[in-house]
Formats: structure tokens, sequence, C-alpha cells
């Protein structure tokens, strides 16, 4: 019987520290899934390793031997040893197998749930073992199924609809207020890490021009070449506030570094042109009465956090939904899997059956040698429709059944009672040698 399994760890069960030792590039993927496919416990096998998990995919002949197989494979790979631990590992068998890759393509197992990203990173992983062929017909499936969870999830829920990170809230807000920010210009001061963040996101959303003003001018430059930005003083912040339109402040200054005269008189100079501010400061950069000058959208740290909850809580709400689409699917593709499982002995049993069948037709009609040609025939189908009615419901109960528990006692007893795997046996030995190759 054959077992689909999966060995790894995740930020779930390993800290950083230890996951950054074993994470694999994609270019090193084709050494680890050789090594692994060349296991004799392995039939087919998938490597999925990121900065938040590593993990081996396998279908196996035997569930202890296969799981210490991966596990030593796991153990194998670069930077794990003295560094990975066995508390650090989880190992999942049958549908929890399944349903954790259909739950990791569908980024509820992700550390932010919901990252687009994940699928991407799970479909370069089967894409890689594909082209090793390191993949056979279960995890061939397994995997097209889970990127179709993936697009459902995605598709049928809105799980990926809310920011849950404060760089990322500002970014959402910002497109409420503009729409589109292609074209639009940024602004950030001072060069702290979530204010460089939310640059980032930004610009991946289609700003165009971005500039920097640190008090510090090596600090603005530095950033503003990391971000491909311009590096402004200090003294060019007004400036700048007429000509950009979402400004991005973490200076750390005891005393606010915008006040309301100098926006009112970069809003002259706008002609009303609305400016987003976004004050991710604590003493805050921006003074509050800014936020009351007309077509100025001031966000603080607690309006950006009061935001991120709550999409936090809707994106939970999207995950319970998520999980229902996971669960029907783990079920649908157990039960494709566990069908598998089935043919092997209804196979036999009919070739069982068959033997016999022909032989008793053979011994009967050696006594009927009077019988005409048309009249043998009709023996022959009797026999032949007598073991289709008798396999009729029995092969249907097993296929029904599956590869679940009682399909599995079944097919055994059947296996037992009738001697299937007796008569394989003889039949193998009985079968006529292959010649030598010249």
């Amino acid at each position: 019987m054959a077992h689909v399994l999966v060995v790894g760890l995740s930020h779930h069960s390993a800290p950083v520290e230890v996951r950054e030792t074993i994470a694999l590039a994609p270019e090193a993927y084709p050494d680890a899934l050789g090594r692994l496919a060349n296991e004799h416990e392995v039939r087919e096998c998938v490597v999925l390793s990121t900065c938040n998990r590593s993990e081996l995919y396998a279908v196996t002949d035997s569930y202890h031997g296969g799981r210490e197989t991966l596990e030593r494979a796991l153990l194998a790979l670069e930077g794990a040893q003295g560094r990975v631990k066995d508390e650090h590992l989880y190992r999942l068998e049958g549908a929890a197998a399944v349903r954790h890759l259909f739950r990791v393509a569908s980024s509820l197992d992700a550390l932010v749930v919901g990252e687009p990203q994940v699928l991407g990173q799970v479909k370069d992983a089967f894409r890689i073992a594909h082209e090793g062929e390191a993949v056979g017909p279960v995890l061939d499936r397994l995997f097209r199924q889970a990127f179709e969870v993936g697009k459902r999830v995605r598709s049928e829920t809105e799980i990926g609809a809310y920011a849950v990170s404060v760089s990322y809230a500002a970014v959402e807000l910002a497109k409420k207020i503009f729409g589109p920010l292609e074209g639009r210009a940024a602004l950030i001061v001072g060069a702290g890490e979530t204010g460089e963040l939310t640059l980032k996101h930004l610009k991946a959303a289609g700003v165009g021009e971005l500039f920097v003003a640190n008090r510090t001018e090596e600090s603005a430059i530095a950033l503003a070449e990391a971000i491909g930005g311009r590096a402004l003083g200090l003294g060019g912040l007004e400036a700048a506030l007429a000509q950009v339109d979402i400004v991005v402040s973490q200076t750390g200054a005891s005393e606010p570094v915008l006040k309301r005269p100098v926006i009112e008189r970069a809003m002259k100079a706008r002609h009303g042109r609305p400016l987003f501010l976004i004050d991710i400061a604590v003493p805050r950069d921006i003074e509050p009465a800014a936020g009351s000058v007309y077509n100025v959208f001031l966000y603080d740290i607690d309006d950006l956090g009061r935001v991120v909850t709550g999409n936090k809580e809707r994106r939970a709400e999207a995950a319970d939904q998520a999980l229902e689409i996971v669960q029907s699917e783990t079920a649908r593709f157990t039960k494709w899997f566990e069908g598998l499982e089935a043919v092997p002995t209804i196979v036999a049993l009919r070739d069982r059956f068959d033997a016999v069948r022909a032989a008793e037709t053979a011994r009967v009609l050696g006594r009927l040698a009077h019988l005409s040609e048309h009249d043998r025939r009709i023996v022959e189908q009797y026999g032949e429709a007598l073991v289709n009615k008798l396999l009729h419901g029995p092969s249907a109960q097993l296929r029904h059944l599956g590869g679940g528990d009682r399909g599995v006692q079944l097919a055994s007893a059947l296996r037992y009672l009738f001697r299937l795997d007796e008569a394989a046996s003889q039949e193998r030995e009985a079968a006529p040698a292959e010649p030598d190759a010249d």
C-alpha cells in the first residue's frame, strides 16, 4: 500500500535561525530531489523550501520506512547538521499530509495568512520536480489539485483582500484616496525600517518618483539609492511637499517636523490637490492639526493599527471559508487515492475467477465433444456471464470503500480467502524468463 507523506519544519515549529540554515535556493532543488528519489522507499517526491518552511513530500512504499527516509533526507540538507532538532520536525501522512499541502497552497499556513507569493513557490517546487522526473501520477494529481485549491480560495474568499501590515495598509489607504498610483510621487522623511518598507510597497504599486529627506545626508543618499529615489536635505522639505502626493514620516524626533503652517503653504502651492500624510513615528512627526487642512488626509500609527486589526479579523473570517474548501478538496483527493488501492485487488480477483472459469469450461467442453461450435460458444458465454454477475457486487463495493480502513480490511480478506497473492506469485514463477540481450 502506498503512502503520501510530508516531513518538514516551518515558522510554526522552528525559529528563523534554524529555518535559514537549510533554506534551499531553487538551483539547489535538483540535487536534493535526486538524492531523495534514489532512496528505495521513495516512489515520487517534491522538495519545497522557502524562508519560512522546508518540506519533503513523497509517495513511499511504507509509512515507517518512508518517514525515516524523509527525516534522514531532511537532516542531510546542507546546514541542518547540529541545528535541526527532532522537535522542529512535523510528520504527516495520508489525509493530514494532503490537507497540509492544500493549506500551504492556499496561504492558510503562511506566516501572514493570505500572502499571495506562497502559491507561486509551490508551483515552482512542483515544476522543478516534474522537470527532474521525480513526480509520478499521485503527486502530479496532488499538486495540480493544490493549485486549484489555491485559486479557489483566492477567487471564492476575500482572504487576500485586506492589508495586515502597517506598511501595506498605508498603500491600500493611498489607493482609496488617489485610485491607481501610477505616476504619483512619494516622499519619506527619516530613514526608519517601516517607512522604507512602505515606500517599497508604494513603488510596487506603481508610484513613479521617490524622494528621501533625512537629517543625515549619508543616510538619505543610501536609502535613496536602495529604493531608486532622490535624496533631499530637510531644508528642501517644504518645496517637496508641493510636488509629491504621498508623505511617509518616521524621524524619531521629539517634536513635530511638519506643522500645520507648513502644510497650509504647501497646499496653496498644490492648488488644492490632495496630499496623503502617513505618520508612523512615535512621538508623532506631523502636527495633528495638519489633518484638518482641506484635502489633507493624515493617518498616524494608531489609525493604521486599527485598519490592520480590522483587516486581520476579516481575514480570519475568510480563512474559515477557505478551510471549508480545503476540507472538501482533501476528501476529494483522498477518495481518489484510496480508490487506487482497490484496483489491484479487483483485477487480481477477476484474474483468479477467470482462470477458474477457463479451466472448468475447458473440462466440461472436453466431455461434450459432440456440441457444435455455436453451442460451445454458448457454454463459454454462460461461464463469462456467471463470473461477471458474481464479481459485480464485490467489485462495486470495494471501489466505493476504496482504501479506507474498511476497504483495506475487505481487500486483505479477499486476498487471503482467494489466495490472490499466492496465485500472483505462482504466475510470476511460471512465466518464461526473458532472453538475455546479445
